[in-house]
C-alpha cells in the first residue's frame, strides 16, 4: 500500500502590484480568414477576463494562457484563423526536438543544404548549396534570425523532403487538437493554406515548453552562425531586451499576415504565454505583449510550495549501501493565485512515494509525485525522483544490520 503524505498551505496574498507600463494602443479589425468551430472553446478563467473588460488591443486575434493549466486568462478573436508567418518555425522547432526526443535525430548530426534550400530567401543565413551545419547549429539559426534557408534545410535533413516534413507539423497540429491550423511549409512565407489561430499558437507554445532546448535557442539574443565569412545573427524579437523575463519564443512577419509574435516570460516563478497576431502599428506586435503580461501580472502571482530539485521525503532502501535516500523534484511545485484581496485560493500539495526502494537505485529513477490541487481542483503533477545512486550493500554490512536487528529487538 502506497503512503500518501498531505501538506496544505493556505494561500492569503496581500502582495502589492506590480508597476505597469503606460502603452497606448487601439482595438483592432476583426476580419478573420475562418470560423471557430461550436466545440473549440477552451477552459476559461472567467474572472480575469471581466476585470479586463477595458483592456484594448491593436492586434486582431489575442489570446494570453497558464501555461500550467492551458487556462486562457484573456483572449480577442483567439479562434480566428490568421496567417502565422514565421510563427510557424515554432512547430518547425517542436516537431525537430520531437525526432531527437524519440531518438530518430540528434542534435549533433550534421545537416546539408541542398540547391532548392539555397534558393530561399526572405530571412535567411544565406546558406550554400553544399555547406553543412550540426542540426542544433541549423534550429539556432531559425529559431534566432528566422532563416527560412536553415528551415528547408532542416525539413529536408529529416524528412526526405518539405512536403514529408510539412505532414508531419499537420499530424501533430491534430494531435494537439489544434482546429484551426494548417500548415503548407515550414518557414511561413504566405500560403493562403498556411494558417492559425492565436489560441492554436498558444497551444503549441505550451507544448514546446516541455523542452528547454527550444526556449534557449529563442533566447539568444545575437550569436555567431560562421566566421568565414563572418555571420552575426541578431534576434528580432526585441521582448528579450524591453521585457525582464522574457526568454522565447518567435516573432513572424508578411504584408499579409502583419506583424506577429507568440512568447513566454516567467517573473518570481509565475510563466505565462502570449500570442498576439495581425498588428499593423510599428513595434505593436511587442507593445501589445507588454501590456497583456503587465496586466496579468498584476492580477495573479505564483504561490510556491516546492522548489526545483528539493528534497521532498525520504524512502526506505532494501539491500543498499545506504538505508534510505532523498526524493526531490523535479520542477517547481505550486500554482498562479490571486493578488486581489478577497479571492484568496486554497493551495494543496499531496505527496505520492513508493514505500521502498529495493538496491541498486539509479540517481534520477523516478519514485512518485506531487500533485498540486487549487481550491480542492487537480491543476498539476509533478515528478519525484531519487536524490542519489544507491548501490547493493556489502555481505559485511548485511551481516552487521543483521545482528543490530536482533539486538534491537531483544532490547
Amino acid at each position: 500500500m502506497r503512503r500518501t503524505g498531505i501538506l496544505s498551505l493556505a494561500v492569503i496574498l496581500g502582495l502589492s502590484l506590480l508597476p505597469g507600463l503606460l502603452l497606448a494602443a487601439s482595438s483592432g479589425t476583426t476580419d478573420a480568414a475562418g470560423a471557430l468551430p461550436a466545440d473549440a472553446q477552451p477552459a476559461q478563467a472567467a474572472a480575469g477576463n471581466q476585470a479586463a473588460a477595458g483592456l484594448t488591443l491593436d492586434a486582431k486575434g489575442a489570446i494570453l494562457m497558464d501555461p500550467q493549466t492551458g487556462e486562457v486568462l484573456w483572449e480577442k478573436n483567439a479562434h480566428a484563423r490568421y496567417y502565422p508567418a514565421s510563427m510557424t518555425k515554432l512547430m518547425t522547432m517542436v516537431v525537430a526536438m520531437d525526432m531527437v526526443a524519440n531518438g530518430q535525430a540528434r542534435l549533433d548530426e550534421p545537416v546539408q543544404t541542398s540547391e532548392r534550400a539555397e534558393s530561399f530567401g526572405g530571412s535567411e543565413v544565406f546558406l550554400a548549396a553544399g555547406e553543412t551545419f550540426p542540426l542544433e547549429q541549423m534550429l539556432i539559426a531559425i529559431a534566432v534570425a528566422s532563416a527560412n534557408d536553415a528551415a528547408v534545410a532542416v525539413a529536408e535533413h529529416l524528412a526526405g523532403s518539405e512536403e514529408a516534413f510539412v505532414a508531419m507539423m499537420n499530424a501533430k497540429a491534430k494531435e494537439l487538437g489544434l482546429k484551426n491550423t494548417h500548415f503548407a511549409n515550414c518557414h511561413g512565407l504566405h500560403d493562403e493554406q498556411n494558417y492559425t489561430s492565436a489560441y492554436d499558437m498558444a497551444v503549441i507554445a505550451r507544448y514546446a515548453l516541455k523542452y528547454p532546448k527550444i526556449r534557449e535557442w529563442t533566447s539568444i539574443k545575437r550569436y555567431t552562425f560562421r566566421k568565414e565569412p563572418l555571420s552575426i545573427l541578431d534576434n528580432t524579437n526585441k521582448m528579450l531586451y524591453w521585457y525582464p523575463g522574457t526568454d522565447g519564443f518567435k516573432t513572424g512577419f508578411t504584408d499579409a499576415a502583419g506583424l506577429n509574435l507568440v512568447s513566454t516570460v516567467e517573473r518570481d516563478g509565475l510563466r505565462l504565454i502570449a500570442v498576439v497576431m495581425g498588428v499593423e502599428t510599428p513595434n505593436g506586435h511587442f507593445t501589445d505583449s507588454m501590456k497583456l503580461y503587465n496586466w496579468a501580472y498584476k492580477q495573479w502571482a505564483f504561490q510556491q510550495l516546492y522548489g526545483p530539485g528539493q528534497v521532498v521525503a525520504t524512502v526506505p532502501v532494501g539491500k543498499g549501501r545506504l538505508e534510505q535516500v532523498k526524493t526531490i523534484t523535479t520542477a517547481k511545485v505550486g500554482a498562479r493565485v490571486n493578488r486581489i484581496r478577497g479571492k484568496a485560493e486554497k493551495v494543496t500539495a499531496s505527496v505520492d512515494l513508493s514505500p521502498l526502494l529495493n538496491a541498486p537505485v539509479k540517481e534520477g529513477q523516478k519514485i512518485g509525485q506531487v500533485t498540486v490541487c487549487r481550491d480542492g481542483k487537480e491543476i498539476d503533477h509533478v515528478e519525484l525522483v531519487t536524490g542519489e545512486a544507491v548501490a547493493r550493500a556489502s555481505l559485511g554490512q548485511e551481516i552487521t544490520r543483521a545482528i543490530r536487528a536482533v539486538f534491537t529487538i531483544r532490547q
